[in-house]
Formats: structure tokens, C-alpha cells, sequence
């Protein structure tokens, strides 16, 4: 029987120091919120990823739910996945508004059986038809959002460009990538869980869908592989397959989850410019976290006591009953 996992990220990219308090408190709420009852065998692994996310999507300090990034047009557009490794369900959601725990439809969508994408109006009616409440519009919208996409547009008018016309490495350069949540579980059952939530991308054209929903590349459960969830610069994850690409490197090379991790980001980086992170569970409940962007928000719980980080070869702790 294996020991049960429960590894969370907050997302990775330029993260300011004054913004680094906020994302340790969160990390260390929802992993509160979610690990007794995955350690005590009373719930399963998908129960303690909705359970983490669904924390880290009511907290301003990461971009997922309340608090997610704007797009051009000011509004918050939201995505997340979620899936289950010995089926191989999942369920993935995109334009998605004015829904406080998109992690949620989306599990809502992996039970239905019948289908693993929706998006925009489908993915909204799904929401209201599975219990979850419609909030009026711009009840997600925070004010650190808000200037977060006031100081993208100014910066766009300074280099004299339109953000229609950007280039792909100017994207890269500014770093808009918002703070994408995710978590990855093992339960007593061996059963893998992986669910990622993100609002995107600051300053992303209206209708723009990131990696998060896309199963390989944000989100990938496999209970005879392991399970990833991804963060970083979306359209490079995407076009680098990244989710997958761990598990490939696990499953054909031979290489730990740690050592997979690492590998790949740092590939993907290399050949692509673009930056972003990963956290890893493998079958027998071996971990892995790396990152390129300047930081990644990252934590889990292993014998009493809280592991968590922020910045390169960084590992801090603290008592998990710690109040």
C-alpha cells in the first residue's frame, strides 16, 4: 500500500518580493485544508487536489478564481483540468466566468463520462447545472489585477507597440505569466490525482486558451507513470509538451521524478526561451519540483512538518499543526 502524496504548487514566474509572504500563507492553507483527511485514508486523491485548489482559488495571492489575471479587455477569463490516472478521465475547462472554483467544474466534467473539453458558454452551464453559483460580473476582478494590467499597457505603449502586434519574444521578455495553482496526489489506493486551475495571462487577447486545460502539456495523471501539473509561460508549454514529456523521460529513460523534472524544464527552456515549472508524484510517491522562471511557489507535507519554497534550491519548514 503506498503512502499517501500531496505535493501543490502556486504557480512560477517574475514573482516579487513583496508578494512572496502571501504565497507562503497560501500554500501552507491549502495544504492544511487538504492533507488530514488524505493521510487519515477518509478521502481519496482527487478529493484532496479539489480540495487544495479550490483553497489556492479563493486566495488573491495566486491566479486562479478570485484574483485571476485580465485579459486585454479587463475580465477574467478562467481555466482548469483535472484527472484521474487509472481511467484516465479527465475533464478540461476554458473561458470560463464569473465562477469562483473552475477545479470543481472541471472534476464535474471528468464524472459525466462523455466528454473531456468545454469552453465558454458549454463550460458555464455545466457550472450552474452542477451546483456551483454564478457571481455577478466582476466579482473576481481584485485591484492588484487590475494595476497588474494598467502597468502591462503602459509598457506596451512605451515600446511603441500594439498588443495585438506583440511579438512572441517580447512575451518571453515581460514574463506576463500569472501564478497558476495546481496540486498532484497518491492516495493508499495508488490511485493519482492531478487538477491545475489559472486565470492566464496578463494582458492575453480575449478568448486566448493557455496550457492549463490541455492534458500533456498543464495537466496529465497516469497511475502506471505518475502525475504532473505545470506552470510557466503557457504558449511554450504548450509547444513543448511539457507534462508529457516528464513522464516520457520517467517512463523510457529510467530517471526519477526529480531528475525528469529537471531535465525537461531546463530542454524546454533551453530550445524554446520560455520559462516554467513542474511538480511531480510517481507511483511509488517520489517527488519532483523544478523550475526556470525566477521562482516557483511550491509545498508538501512529510512527517509532521510542512516543506515548502520559493526560490532556487530553497526548502523551508515549519510544524504542520502550527496554527
Amino acid at each position: 500500500m503506498p503512502r499517501p502524496v500531496l505535493l501543490i504548487h502556486g504557480g512560477a514566474g517574475d514573482i516579487g518580493d513583496s508578494r512572496v509572504a502571501g504565497k507562503f500563507k497560501g500554500i501552507k492553507d491549502a495544504l492544511r485544508a487538504a492533507w488530514p483527511q488524505l493521510a487519515a485514508g477518509k478521502s481519496n486523491a482527487m478529493d484532496a487536489v479539489e480540495t487544495a485548489v479550490r483553497s489556492m482559488e479563493l486566495d488573491e495571492a495566486f491566479n486562479a478564481g478570485y484574483g485571476a489575471c485580465l485579459n486585454t479587455a479587463g475580465e477574467v477569463e478562467l481555466e482548469a483540468s483535472f484527472m484521474e490516472g487509472h481511467e484516465l478521465r479527465a475533464g478540461c475547462i476554458t473561458l470560463l466566468r464569473d465562477i469562483m472554483h473552475p477545479i470543481t467544474v472541471a472534476r464535474r466534467l471528468l464524472e459525466q463520462r462523455r466528454h473531456v473539453f468545454l469552453g465558454g458558454e458549454a463550460a458555464l452551464k455545466l457550472a450552474l447545472s452542477t451546483c456551483s453559483e454564478q457571481l455577478a460580473p466582476g466579482s473576481l476582478v481584485t485591484p492588484s489585477a487590475q494595476q497588474a494590467l494598467a502597468e502591462f499597457k503602459q509598457q506596451q505603449a512605451k515600446g511603441a507597440d500594439t498588443t495585438y502586434a506583440r511579438t512572441e519574444l517580447d512575451a518571453l521578455r515581460t514574463d506576463p505569466s500569472g501564478d497558476t495553482v495546481g496540486a498532484v496526489a497518491l492516495d493508499m489506493q495508488g490511485l493519482i490525482a492531478v487538477g491545475t486551475s489559472t486565470g492566464g495571462i496578463t494582458g492575453k487577447w480575449p478568448g486566448r486558451i493557455g496550457d492549463t486545460p490541455v492534458l500533456g502539456s498543464g495537466t496529465y495523471a497516469d497511475n502506471l507513470m505518475g502525475g504532473v501539473s505545470t506552470t510557466g509561460h503557457g504558449e511554450t508549454l504548450m509547444r513543448y509538451n511539457l507534462a508529457q514529456r516528464i513522464l516520457a523521460a520517467m517512463q523510457h529513460q529510467q530517471l526519477s521524478a526529480q531528475a525528469a523534472a529537471e531535465q525537461e524544464c531546463q530542454r524546454m527552456t533551453a530550445r524554446l526561451g520560455g520559462t516554467g515549472g513542474a511538480i511531480v508524484v510517481d507511483p511509488q510517491g517520489e517527488l519532483g519540483i523544478s523550475f526556470t522562471s525566477r521562482r516557483m511557489a511550491w509545498g508538501y507535507v512529510s512527517d509532521g512538518v510542512i516543506h515548502y519554497g520559493i526560490n532556487q534550491q530553497e526548502m523551508l519548514q515549519e510544524p504542520f499543526d502550527l496554527a
